[in-house]
């Protein structure tokens, strides 16, 4: 299965919930699609990747490169994680940088925070 999704916008933020496999065959749309829509803006992101069944190199690759790209923005990148995710996140210890969080509530709460 390859990379699905839907995307909701609200005032000032972008929710993308996506399910399937964040790979070397799905980055290259991934990374236009989401590229384009963190330029349309707002520049505060959440992926919930709770669904997601695999994370490989490039689709960490692709994660760091759109929280580079929220942050010169003024946004965030927040992850909704799941176990398979994390484990890979933290393997190379970016849990920091990708600010994996629990809940979209939790994401949520970040940006109002911020």
């Amino acid at each position: 299965m390859s990379l699905r999704g839907g995307r909701e916008v609200k005032e000032n933020y972008q929710i993308f919930r996506l399910t399937g496999l964040l790979d070397a065959f799905s980055e290259p749309a991934f990374r236009k699609v989401i590229g384009k829509c963190i330029d349309d803006g707002p520049a505060n992101i959440i992926l919930d990747l709770s669904a997601i069944d695999f994370v490989d190199s490039s689709g960490l690759g692709v994660l760091v490169q759109m929280a580079k790209k929220t942050q010169g923005l003024g946004g965030t990148l927040q992850i909704i994680s799941n176990p398979r995710v994390t484990q890979t996140v933290k393997l190379v210890r970016l849990e920091q940088f990708l600010s994996l969080q629990p809940s979209v509530e939790s994401a949520l709460n970040n940006i109002a925070n911020k």
